[in-house]
């Protein structure tokens, strides 16, 4: 295994500790989301349907008319439109 200089080492220890408060921080947040669907959901609203209203934000509308279209065809073909 090969040596690694000391300006390296900490090089790559400042990164790994970057890393390590990211992740806590992503936790942290991902818990306070959590926390706003259990508000929603305490007012009445339905958490899944939120999330997907969320994801559906996310999209170019372009996308999800294509998202759409490709939906209607599956379930045409199932027989369930």
């Amino acid at each position: 295994m090969s040596e690694v200089s000391p300006a390296a080492a900490g090089q790559l220890k400042s990164i790994i500790e970057r890393i390590e408060r990211l992740e806590e921080e992503k936790r942290n947040i991902a818990s306070d989301i959590k926390d706003v669907y259990a508000e929603a959901k305490g007012q009445g609203y339905d958490s899944k349907i939120l999330r997907k209203v969320v994801s559906l934000r996310r999209k170019e509308p372009h996308e999800r008319q294509e998202e759409e279209a490709v939906l209607e065809s599956y379930l045409n073909a199932l027989g369930m439109a």
